[in-house]
């Protein structure tokens, strides 16, 4: 009988008081390849870097046994995990930018992790690092290597780190959320990668994830975290096709998928006096940066409507223009050209002290909570600048006002007094919600606010933002790169590519029967939750790029 690759028993991992893992145990064998889902603070990253060590000299407290590839993690010494990582074992962590250094070449770090484990000259370790940028996909890999990680894109520095992780052709990748950030499109190659390379190295797969169907896509079993203990374990097919544990059926139910057509709703109340004219609506809107040579059309020829109580979702890739059209229509930059209309009234060419009037009733919700919540301020303080904005002075009239909002998104009253970094990242979202809603506006667009956070945080978020609207009649824009959670909270949605919306209409019309080539691209790239289908799909886009 072979040893397990990776062998768990009893593992626990402490930070202060808080115990992240709790009795983990799991086997992984040579050529395998392993999911590990759950929410947010379930413990799968603390887990996966104790395969490696990571937590070592950190101050968490680490307790249980741990071998990889035949080595004692917990008591090998920094000689002997020097040995292990890199070269039997390798981690592809979620945030490239981090893991990547700004002042080096691409190549020259990925040369250097191969001469710590080898005898080679730097001319041997430079041709080794382009070999494997070559091989994950890197066109021009030569000239490539030579560029600094800005250089690249989001897709393309998570083929660099890969290609980092396969320089020494470990026995195991580690890959810790490697494709959260990616849109739909990068993140399909991103697994066929995974895919491909397992098939050919026999590279055994820890892949971590908040997003079942990456799982589905990737591994052969899963592992389902809760509250850092091991709920469910078995083959992927069986696991999500008949669950035997209340918590994984509602990990599961919470997954949006991109066939489930949006029940429909129920109208909520009208917030304009005149039925026939648009909340908004935009005609030919542009938006350019740069000049002479170097302008880049970033939004071009635009147009498209939105009512009250109605949500517009807007798709792309990364690059398409969603992000720039979504400040726009907040007249957060100025448009180029074109026509921007609220509530029947021109505002695209209004100047700063014209906009005035409007800024309260046009808001928008950021993706990162973090960065839009000012860490050094408490958060009722913040809730609370658009209220002082307009006007309103008595501050016990202000401190209720702030504790109506954050309860009114599910939080508690008497968090108003705390700082962002004491909330969680679905909490800290609902805080940029309730201050979006204390300008009482008519219309807010949400810039993918749900695309850092698990399945299940994202389904509250979303069910807050429907409920919301239909309370108070408030129009949404829903900028996202998940095509699955924008069917599931949008009435009509429009295709964004190049800058150009290519593709707009009912919901339910553009997702059943996509008339543009590139929507029925993005919807091919939606990973399945059917291991079968997704094995199907992985085929077809292999069949198109090798056409």
């Amino acid at each position: 009988m072979t040893t397990p690759l990776v062998q768990v028993e009893d593992l626990t991992v402490d930070f202060g008081s808080v115990r992240a893992v709790d009795g983990l145990s799991f086997t992984l064998e040579a050529g395998a390849a392993l999911g590990v889902v759950g929410e947010s603070g379930s413990g799968k990253s603390a887990s996966a870097s104790a395969l490696l060590g990571l937590h070592r000299g950190t101050g968490a407290r680490v307790n249980g046994t741990v071998r990889v590839a035949g080595t004692d993690v917990g008591a090998a010494d920094e000689a002997g995990l020097r040995a292990l990582r890199g070269a039997e074992a390798a981690m592809v962590f979620q945030d490239p930018l981090s893991s990547l250094d700004p002042y080096y070449t691409v190549g020259g770090q990925i040369a250097e992790v191969y001469r710590v484990h080898h005898r080679v000259s730097r001319r041997a370790a430079r041709a080794r690092a382009v070999e494997v940028l070559d091989r994950v996909g890197i066109p021009d890999a030569a000239r490539r290597a030579r560029s600094r990680p800005h250089e690249f894109s989001g897709g393309m520095r998570q083929r660099a780190l890969i290609a980092m992780a396969l320089v020494c052709e470990p026995r195991l990748i580690v890959a810790d959320e490697p494709t959260t950030a990616l849109d739909v499109t990068v993140q399909a190659q991103i697994l066929d990668l995974l895919h491909e390379l397992r098939r050919e190295t026999g590279t055994a797969l820890l892949l971590v994830t908040h997003d079942v169907g990456v799982a589905a896509e990737s591994v052969d079993d899963i592992l389902v975290m809760r509250h850092g203990r091991a709920v469910e374990r078995g083959p992927v097919a069986e696991v999500l096709g008949a669950p035997r544990e209340p918590y994984t059926r509602e990990l599961l139910a919470s997954v949006p998928r991109v066939d489930a057509k949006r029940a429909p709703r129920l109208p909520g109340p009208r917030t304009t006096g005149d039925e026939g004219v648009p909340l908004l609506e935009t005609a030919g809107l542009r938006r350019e940066f740069g000049r002479g040579a170097g302008r880049v059309t970033a939004v071009d020829e635009v147009s498209l409507t939105l009512h009250a109580g109605e949500t517009l979702g807007i798709v792309g890739e990364s690059g398409s223009g969603k992000t720039t059209l979504g400040r726009m229509l907040v007249r957060l930059l100025d448009p180029t050209a074109g026509h921007l209309r609220y509530r029947g009234k021109e505002i695209g060419s209004l100047p700063e002290k014209g906009l005035a009037p409007f800024r309260r009733e046009l808001q928008m919700v950021f993706q990162d909570p973090v960065a839009s919540l000012n860490p050094r301020r408490t958060v009722g303080e913040s809730v609370a600048d658009p209220i002082r904005a307009a006007g309103e002075t008595d501050e016990r009239r202000i401190r209720g006002r702030v504790g109506e909002l954050l309860e009114r998104v599910g939080l508690d009253a008497g968090l108003h007094e705390r700082y962002p970094h004491e909330f969680s990242g679905g909490q800290r979202q609902r805080i940029g919600i309730a201050r979006a809603l204390a300008a009482e506006p008519k219309l807010i667009v949400c810039d993918e606010p749900v695309s850092a956070l698990d399945v299940t945080t994202q389904a509250q978020v979303t069910a807050l933002l429907a409920e919301l609207q239909r309370e108070l009649g408030i129009g949404l824009v829903f900028i996202a790169h998940d095509l699955a959670v924008v069917r599931q909270v949008s009435d009509r949605v429009a295709v964004m590519r190049h800058g150009r919306i290519v593709e707009q209409g009912p919901v339910d019309e553009v997702y059943g029967s996509p008339r543009d080539p590139y929507t029925r691209q993005l919807l091919a790239a939606v990973p399945a939750l059917d291991p079968a289908l997704a094995a199907t799909r992985r085929a077809i886009r292999r069949e198109l790029a090798a056409a």
